[in-house]
């Protein structure tokens, strides 16, 4: 039998997994060239069923990213940027890329809804999901570009991460 300070350091652990909403990170990284307003290091993102690269994208199934962030300035609006680099090409998620980013972001407790505009200094937690289609060929190797940017193309927040669709 475990003894009671064990039990009590497990239940405090689980506790505050649950109110962060990320239990386990996603091993990610900066976009290279993108100059986002929110530096990489200031992000946590958790894609789910993926600690670290290659995320296996299986087909048939629904892919959540959550990602925390706190902007630095105001933002008005976001817009999302997402597309696979696959043999050097980029081509965009269907349905997400080039959408509106404000209708899936939340309070830093991940239940309270935000709107745009955000502002300097309070956390922000981005919340979306997408379905891998059963009828996407099975790719290897591919990078997954993620990016919040304003209206006017400048990049918020922007994180790449390799994967592959099983």
């Amino acid at each position: 039998m475990k003894s009671f300070p064990t039990l009590v350091v497990v239940a405090t652990f689980a506790v505050v997994c649950s109110l962060n909403g990320f239990a386990h990170a996603t091993v990610v990284e900066s976009c290279g060239a993108t100059r986002s307003l929110v530096p990489i290091e200031q992000n946590t993102v958790d894609i789910s069923n993926c600690e670290k690269g290659p995320c296996r994208l299986k087909r048939r199934t629904t892919v959540s990213i959550n990602q925390k962030f706190t902007p630095t300035e105001d933002v008005k609006s976001l817009s999302t940027t997402v597309f696979a680099k696959i043999v050097g090409l980029p081509l965009p998620f269907v349905g997400v890329d080039g959408t509106s980013a404000c209708p899936y972001l939340f309070a830093e407790d991940g239940e309270t809804k935000l709107e745009c505009p955000l502002k300097a200094g309070v956390p922000v937690v981005y919340k979306r999901s997408f379905d891998v289609l059963e009828i996407y060929p099975k790719i290897p190797s591919m990078t997954i570009h993620w990016e919040l940017q304003t209206k006017s193309g400048r990049s918020i927040t922007c994180f790449e991460v390799p994967a592959k669709i099983v």
